[in-house]
């Protein structure tokens, strides 16, 4: 076995055999292999091919070790937020020992996810020799996107980290939210059956790219499965308590018709605590997102029907493992990185 094993490592492609196969120097493969400029993209192009063909896998971790590589990691998050992006931080945490022997360190920084403006100058004062990548949790604004690509010029890596950006579809972390809406809404619809009403959405910010593809896909099932049932237009709260109160509350004297409660955002606690302590003329159908004490409290006492969720573990070490690839230039396991939606109910806690 020993003998077998050391035999396969003799064989493995070196970047002598790149190369010699891409017929270039062993200069040009190193630097194609750690992403330094000054190499044409016809040349990239036959390194890579070489590795291809070849099979060659490089042993990153002894070569970071040799060169004492560290990666510095920061994720940018919303100030605002409550027991959900508690779980986030307490996760970021708990990352730093699972990581800390790749050499990888992490830091978090909260943004006003309500000022573009603002979150917009702080990405523009990082710098690469401070970081090598961020991710993102912000509504997608043009003053984002513009700051985004500024810090990829600038050499630091972007990743959108539970809201998506537009301009990079390929490279996030989080799940399909267009499911996750077309999951809430046929849940919705099953358990009011062939009551006719009207559904009350309530989102902090449409702004944000997943609440606007949970709409979406809340919506078109909806509208194609349920003809008896009506979405209302969304209500947002901006995170703020006092807001939540008056629009929820004005909305349910409004429409007495109200069968349905979708809230599509990540924090329920402030909607649900409105709901709670709102007079109802009837059984009142309500989904949330995430799990937190109180959404998992409300689904044991009745207050909320079902919960479509998402690991919070498992996407800060998604998280981690892209933005080290991408300050690679590699690949993740795309099996791996993909994130699922779970439902939760009161029976299966």
């Amino acid at each position: 076995m020993v003998a077998r094993i050391a035999a396969e490592a003799m064989s493995r492609p070196t970047t002598k055999d790149l190369a010699r196969a891409a017929g270039v120097s062993r200069a040009t493969v190193d630097r194609v292999l750690n992403g330094r400029e000054g190499v044409k993209q016809k040349t990239v192009d036959k390194v890579n091919a070489a590795i291809e063909a070849l099979g060659f896998v490089r042993n990153l971790s002894a070569a970071n070790l040799a060169k004492s590589r560290n990666y510095r990691f920061l994720f940018a998050l919303p100030q605002s937020g409550d027991q959900f992006l508690a779980e986030i931080l307490r996760h970021i945490k708990e990352a730093e020992s699972v990581f800390s022997a790749d050499m990888i360190w992490t830091d978090v920084h909260q943004i006003d996810e309500n000022d573009p403006h603002r979150i917009a100058e702080f990405l523009a004062s990082l710098s690469a020799d401070a970081f090598d990548g961020v991710a993102i949790m912000a509504p997608e604004t043009p003053q984002l996107r513009d700051a985004i690509l500024r810090l990829q010029q600038r050499g630091i890596r972007a990743l959108p980290f539970i809201s998506n950006q537009a301009l990079t579809d390929t490279d996030w972390v989080g799940i399909d939210n267009r499911a996750a809406g077309r999951t809430a809404a046929t849940l919705m619809g099953r358990f009011i059956r062939d009551s006719a009403g009207k559904i009350l959405v309530i989102s902090e910010s449409m702004q944000s790219r997943d609440s606007l593809e949970r709409r979406g896909g809340f919506d078109a099932v909806l509208n194609d499965r349920f003809a008896h049932l009506a979405a209302l237009p969304s209500l947002e709260t901006y995170g703020s308590p006092e807001r939540a109160g008056q629009i929820i509350s004005m909305a349910l004297d409004r429409n007495p018709d109200i069968v349905g409660v979708y809230i599509l955002a990540s924090e329920a606690r402030v909607p649900l605590a409105v709901l709670t302590g709102a007079s109802k003329p009837r059984q009142i159908v309500s989904i949330a997102h995430e799990r937190t004490p109180v959404t998992e409290a409300a689904l044991k006492d009745g207050s909320l029907d079902a919960l479509i969720t998402q690991d919070p573990g498992h996407l800060v070490r998604s998280a981690i493992r892209k933005l080290r690839a991408l300050t690679d230039n590699r690949h993740t396991l795309r099996s791996q990185e993909k994130i699922r939606i779970e439902i939760l109910l009161s029976t299966n806690l």
